[in-house]
């Protein structure tokens, strides 16, 4: 199998098995969905660290305004009394004002945090580290895995407008905000290795050789950016022990320079001749007149 270590401008993101024998087309395709599947697991986490500190979302006429101006327009969340968390709810208030405050209590509280550790460990970054590969199956466990634990949590279920229950049913609105600028729409993206655009016409083997054991930095972007920069030659970790090894040689070599003191050419252990004397018999002779 070939090993991809796929990476976006510099930051590694994920490592993954295929074959050499593989379109680009094709391999274009899950690396991008796994990409963006990675994205939205960060998203869905985000949101359900909130729901388990402030509940569900509030109707969107409702959101930022006070309770003043609430009660003033005579506004009223029809959800909250239907989406009410398993084991009551604690109230505390969102400061922000996207959610109603109705909280989960603490073991439902924790249910939601262990789940989003879970989850998010399973495609982290930190896999590329470990030597683990992440694939599609693995991306749709950890959105598995987050929407049983909101299940438990909110058994009838969350408003139609709560980002957590959109992103679930992928019909999340990401327009205007920054997690839209990191997602690539599949027919944007590009695959580039050493400096050279993988051209969906070809096969993998038509870049790399016929050799499956081959492990290679596959770096995925939008269509028009240009050619990412190239892997440097050594790598950061690499470079800081060099810079720390040099810094060390210079400190030895200033000590050195510093101590000019030679009195130490007088110890008996710096005599060139005493193994000589020491064989021929004539150590410890002194010379004396009678």
């Amino acid at each position: 199998m070939v090993l991809l270590h796929v990476k976006n401008g510099d930051e590694s993101q994920f490592l993954l098995e295929t074959t050499g024998s593989i379109s680009i087309e094709d391999l274009t395709q899950e690396v991008t969905k796994i990409y963006n599947g990675r994205l939205k697991v960060h998203r869905v986490c985000a949101e359900i660290e909130t729901l388990a500190e402030h509940g569900i979302f509030l109707p969107p006429n409702m959101q930022g305004l006070t309770d003043e101006q609430i009660e003033e327009l005579k506004l009223k969340d029809e959800w909250a009394e239907k989406c009410i968390p398993s084991g009551g709810s604690v109230f505390k208030k969102d400061e922000i004002g996207r959610r109603n405050g109705h909280a989960p209590n603490e073991k439902m509280k924790q249910v939601l945090k262990a789940t989003v550790e879970e989850a998010k460990a399973l495609i982290s970054k930190k896999q590329v580290q470990a030597n683990v590969c992440v694939n599609k199956d693995m991306v749709k466990d950890a959105l598995d895995q987050l929407r049983g634990a909101v299940m438990i949590v909110y058994p009838m279920g969350l408003p139609p407008y709560d980002p957590i229950r959109m992103e679930f049913e992928d019909k999340e609105d990401l327009s205007g905000t920054h997690a839209a600028l990191e997602v690539i729409e599949e027919p944007e993206a590009q695959l580039w290795w050493a400096a050279k655009e993988l051209k969906r016409t070809k096969q993998l083997s038509d870049y790399v050789g016929k050799n499956e054991k081959t492990k290679i930095i596959v770096k995925i972007q939008k269509k028009g950016q240009g050619a990412p920069a190239r892997e440097p030659v050594i790598s950061g970790e690499e470079h800081k022990q060099m810079i720390l090894f040099y810094h060390r040689r210079q400190e030895e070599l200033k000590k050195l320079e510093e101590n000019d003191d030679d009195s130490f050419l007088d110890s008996e252990w710096a005599d060139s001749h005493a193994l000589k004397r020491h064989f021929h018999g004539v150590k410890d002779i002194k010379w004396r007149p009678k």
